[in-house]
């Protein structure tokens, strides 16, 4: 009877028992199913950090007072007042209420309830937590989604933490109020929707219009239907490469031809060039070589300049083009750039793409204004303008002429690179004008008189003089009189004395036959001098024969 009676008595604390934990198993139940349930709770008593709501429950539930807080400090709620609450736990049997998470949970119902599966938005999202499953997300205002790993399409799964994503909503649970996207989607729709756009481009061949979103030193990128492609700097213009940053700006609308597309790389390639006409086209019928045409001066280089036809052409202007000025030290002393000159076409080639042309052709030529103005003759005064080896040049007004080392001083052994320096100022005589080769020869020594004027003014024809032989040719050999005065002796005038016997250095004796002192020659003769002593010898004969006659006829008349 006891062992029954201590049956009976244990059975009936087991059932006890088991009726208090329904009991908290049931309250418990309650109590998670009100979790996260949307309730609008009254505010009955505000305190430095905690608002107490009430919601219905034995307790007014708290809330933190930061999640009713403006910028300014100032708590935006007052006693009384109705505000939308989640109760987000129990601690001692009173709640804790969330109003933040009321509003996220009811902006989640109103995306919920507009969504449209048919409208297929894409929405940027910011990565703000993980867990097991994915990634928590946000977009701009404040809406919960869930990102699971399979749908991230990312290998580093923490390189997303902060990031912000393009998705695509792929499943809304009414129930649990949770919105899942999708990276993955997005990325495979995006692909498959270039691709579409990208064939239809290059299939219909057609000028469209893009917006430019960014551009660079090499190129800028340029939105086509949704899709970037790129405009390389050298596909902007028909002159060739051009920093697209000096004639473009970010935002600007441009007409484009998509040209190419890298299936491997997934690139676009753009130009504008391809949208606008060939204008190489336009004037290959309508430009000749010899043609007269108006250019502005585009970029100057020290091998000359670039020149723009005004219709996305470019010349060329070589440095030798520039000027008949043959010394140009830099295409900047002649020209600048912006200046509009006249220019005269050299070389079109429109399969190529070259255009030459000429400033220099189209200015009066220096040597037609310089045989205006001068002639052979004339004495004119210039500057040393190069020296060489073989003489120096003369600038007299827009031309050079040449002043050879023979012509500079009568003195054979002076050079012209040690009379002069380049810059001197010279008085000079114009002796001779080559109108077929624009040549101009020039003269310092004939300004002077010369050693042999000088000589004339003391000897004449007739005169014996010594002289040194100071070179010997097959005509004759070159007798030096004086210092910078060379006689000539025919070899026919040699008479008696035999060449052969004759050596650079020996003097030798001869008589004058001639002096012109114009064109600075003397000849002598040996010969002649021959001649003239036998006929002074037989004066003396006969002058002794007569005195020896006249003796013997005095003798005679005696």
């Amino acid at each position: 009877m006891v062992k029954e009676a201590n049956k009976t008595v244990h059975t009936d604390a087991v059932d006890e028992h088991e009726e208090m934990d329904f009991a908290a198993m049931l309250e418990e139940s309650f109590k998670d199913s009100e979790k996260d349930a949307l309730i609008n709770g009254v505010v009955v008593a505000i305190k430095e950090d905690v608002i107490l709501v009430d919601v219905g429950k034995k307790s007014e539930g708290r809330l933190n007072a930061s999640e009713v807080t403006d910028e300014n400090g100032n708590i935006t709620c007052k006693v009384g007042d109705v505000i939308p609450v989640v109760i987000t736990g129990f601690r001692n049997e009173r709640p804790a209420v969330s109003h933040k998470k009321a509003l996220r949970k009811d902006r989640i119902k109103a995306f919920i309830a507009e969504f449209k599966e048919e409208d297929d938005a894409v929405l940027d999202v910011k990565i703000t937590g993980k867990n097991k499953g994915g990634f928590i997300a946000e977009n701009k205002e404040g809406i919960e989604f869930f990102l699971p790993r399979s749908q991230a399409a990312v290998k580093d799964m923490n390189s997303l933490m902060g990031k912000t994503l393009k998705v695509k909503v792929i499943k809304i649970d009414g129930d649990t109020e949770s919105i899942i996207v999708s990276r993955k989607k997005y990325l495979d729709d995006d692909r498959k929707k270039r691709k579409e756009i990208v064939q239809e481009l290059i299939d219909r061949d057609e000028v469209v219009e893009g917006t430019i979103k960014k551009i660079t030193t090499y190129g800028m990128f340029v939105d086509v239907g949704g899709i970037d492609g790129l405009v390389h700097y050298s596909e902007i213009s028909y002159k060739g490469p051009v920093n697209p940053g000096t004639l473009y700006k970010e935002g600007e609308v441009i007409p484009v031809k998509a040209i190419k597309y890298d299936k491997d790389k997934r690139h676009l390639s753009l130009s504008v060039k391809a949208a606008m006409p060939d204008p190489w086209d336009e004037i290959k019928d309508e430009l000749e070589t010899g043609d007269s045409i108006q250019v502005t001066i585009s970029n100057i280089e020290p091998y000359g300049a670039f020149v723009d036809l005004g219709n996305d052409i470019e010349g060329f202007l070589h440095i030798s083009e520039i000027s008949w000025d043959k010394n140009i030290k830099h295409p900047r002393d002649y020209i600048e750039e912006g200046q509009v000159v006249d220019v005269e076409v050299i070389e079109i080639d429109a399969k190529e793409r070259r255009l030459r042309v000429s400033l220099k052709n189209v200015l009066a030529k220096p040597f037609d204004e310089f045989t205006k103005k001068y002639k052979v003759g004339d004495v004119v005064k210039g500057e040393i303008t190069t020296i060489t080896a073989f003489g120096a040049f003369v600038r007299i007004g827009g031309i050079e002429g040449l002043l050879h080392n023979e012509d500079a001083s009568w003195d054979r052994n002076n050079k012209c690179k040690e009379l002069f320096k380049v810059g001197d100022e010279v008085e000079v005589k114009i002796v001779k004008i080559d109108e077929e080769a624009e040549k101009v020869s020039l003269s310092k020594k004939e300004l002077e008189d010369s050693p042999i004027q000088k000589y004339a003014k003391s000897h004449e024809n007739g005169d014996i003089v010594h002289g040194k032989i100071r070179d010997i040719k097959e005509f004759g050999i070159f007798v030096e009189l004086e210092e910078n005065v060379d006689a000539l002796i025919r070899k026919e005038d040699l008479g008696q004395v035999n060449e052969a016997d004759l050596k650079v250095g020996d003097e030798i004796e001869a008589a004058i036959t001639f002096i012109d002192d114009k064109k600075n020659r003397i000849r002598l003769s040996v010969r002649r001098l021959s001649k003239m002593k036998e006929r002074e010898a037989l004066k003396e004969i006969n002058k002794d024969e007569k005195m020896t006659l006249g003796d013997i006829l005095k003798d005679q008349l005696k």
